[in-house]
């Protein structure tokens, strides 16, 4: 069975209500204060089939009312529509909320009407045409120009069957077959509670479908729920699909957090934002020019919440113009890439205008460049490309990016890697899985690798490398840390750099002592060295041998990175050659087989200054291993 939703739209009192009961037989007036005062409050349902098999039709209506009070209302109406009946009556013509209903229809990219004058009864034939002609001279500067046009009497039946012969002819058109292999996304647009039965919400399904038993996800509250019952068009179904009315019965979750603009959603699939970007179309008759943040009404499906809104380019956006925007609210809603939106001003109410989502997780602060981006982007996989760029060196995932445009990850992970073959994206795999990441976050790593080196050795001249773990920290972001090996590498490729173990150098390079600096570490290995296992501090060194402290720590890291001398945790220096003569000496008797620090430190004549750092570089070269308050020599 194919679907569509048809909205209807149009002025107070022009007869939606009555010309769908004369469509369907289904009375779309629910209260009984809406039947009390003949006015549609909140959104009503009806739906019509047509055909049987392969060729089975689903029509689902949603009148909305057109009221100027109950505007809220309708806007919850009219998302995800694809065809709406203008109804305009013959005795009224064109009124104001006529105009608002189409700006707005026009403003949510609703493609498609059929246009229908009611009461034709109450007009005669002169006054018809002429009604006509303003509805079509009306509908001219809109997107409905050219519509197909019916007059009918909904309560005496003319033209109704031409009208629905028409509007089974357009839906077939229109109708797409559902892909349950979308994600689940149930815009909540009544919620109440049955005797017995516990919550129950109602909305159009806009992607995916809806199973019993299946757990669902509501945003943007962040409770879940399982699906205990389904109706359709007020049948029981054990399955709802998209473009179908459904009511979910839900269990698990209370009906004070099943408020109007909830979400039902395939679990951790969707996001809730409070900060938004958008390409938003300032109506023609708008007050006055955007030029700062000005206070809203936002809409968006079933969603209204209050906000503010400013323009992002610089410049004012002026009525009838269209630009980017800046959205905050005061409170989160759900939104993907390409959901349409209204604004409204709150006081006095009227229309501003309306637009598409180009990012729903907007960052503040961005600048002049990346707002250039943003405008440019025409597709899906550019806006794929711009947003793996804003994530920096650290990359995003396919999951992270699928909340942004509304896709299962798989899918989006397809679209990934064709982007990856473009040369626009770089895969990498991590301990957290796969990411991607812009070409230019690894040219950025490039440049500060680059600088990073020079520095590096332009300071430490005689130095073998450059700690790896100081590169990192100089090149790469704390959020990216994880990626270090996968950078590494693409600089190792690049030619910036050489690994060895954990020191890094510049291809090629290779430290040189000038021949002062060579006399000047023979002397320092020599005097070392005759002090035995308790040397002096470097900083007596320096004094002794007559140098600056500068150079002298030059020579020393010189001749420790070639292992000439030793470092000790505490920072104490020794000759290798002394090391080495302790470990002979240790090794010699089999009374150091197992020894205390005491037994240790009075054998060689040594305080616990150079006793306790001297057994920590044991332990750590595996010479000896701590077996308690002793220490034991490791048998090779």
């Amino acid at each position: 069975m194919r679907r569509l939703v048809v909205g209807t739209a149009g002025h107070i009192d022009h007869g939606k209500t009555t010309l769908l009961k004369a469509l369907t037989g289904i009375d779309c007036d629910r209260w009984n204060e809406e039947k009390e005062r003949g006015i549609t409050i909140d959104l009503g349902f009806a739906h019509l089939e047509d055909g049987s098999g392969d060729n089975a039709l689903q029509v689902g209506f949603v009148d909305v009312p057109g009221h100027e009070r109950f505007l809220h209302n309708a806007l919850a109406g009219l998302g995800g529509i694809r065809l709406m009946i203008l109804v305009v009556a013959a005795d009224e013509g064109v009124k104001p909320q006529t105009r608002e209903h189409v700006d707005i229809c026009s403003l949510l990219q609703i493609p498609n009407a059929i246009v229908v004058l009611t009461k034709r009864d109450a007009v005669d034939e002169e006054l018809l045409e002429l009604a006509q002609l303003e509805l079509e001279e009306f509908l001219e500067a809109t997107p409905y120009a050219g519509s197909p046009l019916v007059a009918v009497s909904s309560t005496e039946g003319d033209g109704i069957d031409e009208l629905r012969s028409l509007l089974v002819e357009r839906a077939r058109e229109l109708a797409v077959d559902a892909d349950p292999e979308q994600l689940t996304r149930l815009p909540v647009d009544r919620a109440f509670q049955l005797k017995g039965l516990g919550a129950v919400v109602t909305g159009t399904l806009t992607s995916g479908q809806i199973e019993e038993g299946q757990t669902l996800e509501a945003l943007p509250g962040g409770n879940s729920a399982r699906v205990r019952s389904l109706q359709v068009h007020g049948d029981g179904r054990p399955q709802a699909l998209a473009g179908e009315r459904t009511a979910v019965q839900l269990t698990g979750i209370e009906l004070a957090v099943l408020e109007r603009g909830e979400q039902l959603l395939t679990p951790g699939a969707f996001a809730a934002t409070k900060s938004l970007c958008g390409r938003f179309t300032l109506l023609a008759d708008a007050p006055e020019p955007l030029t700062t943040f000005i206070p809203i009404r936002f809409h968006l499906f079933s969603s209204e919440v209050i906000g503010k809104l400013r323009p992002l380019e610089g410049e004012p956006l002026e009525p009838g113009a269209t630009g980017l925007v800046e959205i905050r609210l005061a409170e989160p809603v759900v939104a993907i890439r390409g959901d349409r939106f209204i604004v409204r001003r709150p006081s006095p109410a009227l229309t501003l205008g309306g637009g598409e989502i180009l990012d729903p997780q907007w960052r503040r602060r961005r600048g002049p460049r990346l707002q250039k981006a943003l405008r440019q982007v025409v597709n899906p996989a550019e806006a794929l490309d711009l947003w793996v760029r804003e994530s920096n060196e650290r990359g995003a995932t396919a999951a992270e990016l699928a909340k942004r445009r509304g896709l299962p990850p798989k899918t989006l992970v397809n679209e990934l890697d064709a982007r990856v073959k473009e040369g626009k994206l770089l895969r990498v795999e991590s301990g957290r899985g796969t990411r991607w990441v812009a070409p230019a976050a690894c040219e950025r790593v490039i440049e500060r690798a680059k600088r990073a080196l020079k520095k590096y050795f332009s300071e430490n001249r005689l130095a073998a490398g450059m700690p790896k773990a100081q590169l990192i920290e100089r090149t790469l972001p704390k959020s990216a840390t994880d990626l270090a090996d996968v950078y590494l590498g693409w600089l190792e490729a690049a030619k910036v750099l050489v690994r060895d173990g954990n020191q890094v150098n510049v291809p090629g390079r290779q430290a040189k002592l000038t021949g002062e600096e060579s006399r000047l570490a023979e002397e320092l290995l020599n005097a070392v060295a005759a002090e035995g296992l308790t040397p002096p501090s470097p900083q007596e060194m320096a004094h002794r041998l007559g140098t600056k402290q500068q150079i002298l720590d030059g020579v020393m890291s010189y001749l420790l990175d070639r292992g000439k001398l030793v470092r000790l945790p505490s920072g104490l220096v020794l000759s290798s050659s002394a090391v080495d003569a302790l470990k002979e000496k240790l090794q010699a008797s089999d009374e150091w087989r197992q020894f205390s620090v005491t037994t240790f430190k009075d054998h060689f004549g040594l305080s616990r200054k150079w006793a306790i750092p001297l057994l920590e570089h044991l332990d750590s070269v595996g010479f000896t291993r701590r077996v308690g308050d002793e220490r034991q020599l490791v048998q090779k």
